[in-house]
């Protein structure tokens, strides 16, 4: 599930104000942010939601919407190697191990959340990025980050209870471009 349009896609991330302060100020990564670790980028609301705790966790305090370039995220998933070798789908372990070590992508499917925490039958993505991929997404591959955190702290009270006044992003089934769907469109 994602909010995007024919160029662009929207992916979340939680930080420390330091780091959220610079990416928003600068339209890009820096200052605090460190290039020389794994940055985890979510395209699915509510399960950044679920993550940082409605913007509530320790070092997760603000959220970002990144926008990023379709092509760039299509690029991001045909390069990913999945984080566990159950989910690869490689022969052997020492050709996922050898996939894993080469990569700067990883990717990962965890239990999607409804909006107080509760898993739901479906799963969110989640990528890892790295090295060059880190590097493209934090500097060259966006086109717009935007602190939504006052959003964040305004719906968390409304993700409780019937839901009726909680307002999130409108998400529909992503598919990377030049993929045919089943899904319908919604």
């Amino acid at each position: 599930m994602a909010q995007f349009d024919s160029e662009s896609i929207y992916v979340y991330q939680a930080y420390r104000p330091s780091i959220a302060d610079h990416a928003v100020a600068h339209q890009r990564f820096g200052g605090d942010f460190s290039f020389d670790r794994m940055s985890w980028i979510k395209p699915n609301f509510l399960w950044m939601m679920y993550r940082s705790g409605w913007a509530t966790k320790d070092g997760q305090e603000r959220i970002l919407a990144v926008r990023v370039k379709r092509a760039f995220f299509d690029q991001l998933l045909a390069t990913a190697v999945a984080s566990s070798f159950a989910a690869s789908g490689m022969a052997t372990h020492e050709a996922w191990r050898t996939a894993v070590a080469s990569s700067d992508v990883r990717l990962q499917w965890d239990p999607d959340h409804d909006p107080v925490g509760k898993s739901v039958d479906r799963r969110a993505v989640q990528l890892g990025l790295r090295g060059a991929a880190l590097r493209r997404y934090g500097t060259e591959a966006l086109l717009s980050i935007e602190d939504i955190t006052p959003l964040v702290a305004e719906q968390r009270a409304n993700a409780l209870g019937d839901f009726s006044k909680l307002m999130v992003p409108q998400e529909r089934p992503y598919l990377p471009s030049g993929v045919r769907s089943h899904v319908p469109e919604l």
